[in-house]
């Protein structure tokens, strides 16, 4: 069995002629994520964070809601769905898989 262990990974690609990209990859169970609306400047928001990076989400322009911010809300409502139903049935073959291990 091999040791897994938790990690957060951050790149930053820049080349000429390109758009900038960062990309966050978080693989650690201390990702803390929040969602709410800020009252100042009243918009919704969602965070993930660890101890190495955080990802922020709001509105477009950080302006009132669109009708593009409400389709990414749903799409990310939807991906969420699909990944708490992935993690649930792996987690559920896991220790099935387990078992057949040991018992060879």
């Amino acid at each position: 069995m091999s040791e897994h262990r938790p990690y957060t990974y951050v790149t930053l690609s820049m080349r000429p002629d390109s758009d900038t990209h960062v990309g966050v990859s978080f693989h650690t169970p201390r990702l803390q994520i929040r969602a709410g609306l800020l009252v100042s400047n009243p918009r919704p928001y969602l965070e993930f964070a660890s101890h190495e990076a955080d990802v922020h989400i709001s509105t477009t322009g950080a302006g009132p809601v669109t009708d593009a911010d409400l389709a990414i809300a749903r799409e990310i409502f939807n991906a969420a769905a699909r990944y708490l139903a992935n993690c649930e049935l792996l987690h559920t073959e896991e220790p099935a898989k387990d078992a057949t291990d040991t018992a060879a």
